[in-house]
């Protein structure tokens, strides 16, 4: 008989009034979210003049993003969360009278049709400069990097998907992968041009498809690998 997984206890958010809680708050950032590796890389890069993306932010950095680049927006990637990582970023906005915009997307997975489609309205409304940034700013940056490019700027698929690669710190060999496939797709349906990209989403996006056939692939690779190696 396997093991039984041990209920785990609903998270419950830091005090930020209470000197404990600020300290447990600091503590989930930096060594629970790992922000003491973001501490001196940021992984910044400009998309153009009124967007930027980058990794998760620490209530000094966004007061740099504030002061150096006149940030007015921040769109949280990862979703509205009860951590010390979230609780110190929505803090530090409020301070800094900067609008945070909760956008969840995946990394590991294909992107849902309505989060696809709601970037054009998204994009729309901000008021910019603004910034957008996932934990590492590698893959869920990257994937609304391209979307921004597609949706904003009216950037052919080919050309966005250069947002998707190893300089930003995206690796395509891993799960993550499953990002590349979905524009991939896009392309191989002839969904180059934005428009199109767009009008495929709505009408011929197979989500699921996409994702299975991307992981069959990825499971013969691997078998593959492990054969070569006997």
């Amino acid at each position: 008989m396997g093991k039984r997984r041990k209920n785990r206890k609903p998270h419950i958010a830091a005090d930020l009034n209470a000197p404990e809680g600020r300290k447990r708050a600091r503590r989930e950032m930096i060594w629970g979210d790992h922000g003491f590796l973001r501490a001196r890389f940021s992984n910044l890069h400009a998309l153009s003049g009124e967007m930027w993306r980058a990794n998760q932010p620490s209530p000094r950095q966004i007061a740099a993003h504030k002061a150096e680049r006149g940030i007015r927006t921040i769109i949280n990637l990862r979703g509205a969360s009860t951590r010390g990582y979230y609780l110190l970023e929505r803090e530090a906005c409020e301070a800094h009278g900067i609008e945070l915009v909760d956008y969840q997307v995946f990394s590991r997975d294909t992107p849902m049709r309505e989060a696809v489609l709601g970037t054009r309205e998204l994009f729309e409304g901000l008021a910019y400069p603004a910034l957008m940034h996932c934990k590492s700013g590698a893959d869920r940056a990257g994937l609304m990097a391209v979307l921004y490019k597609i949706a904003r700027q009216n950037v052919c698929v080919s050309e966005a998907i250069e947002q998707l690669s190893f300089r930003y710190l995206h690796v395509k060999q891993g799960k993550t992968g499953m990002l590349d496939a979905f524009f991939q797709a896009a392309l191989e349906a002839g969904a180059d041009k934005p428009a199109d990209f767009f009008r495929w989403i709505e009408t011929d996006y197979d989500r699921m498809a996409i994702k299975t056939a991307f992981l069959e692939r990825r499971q013969r690779l691997d078998l593959a690998w492990i054969l070569g190696r006997e």
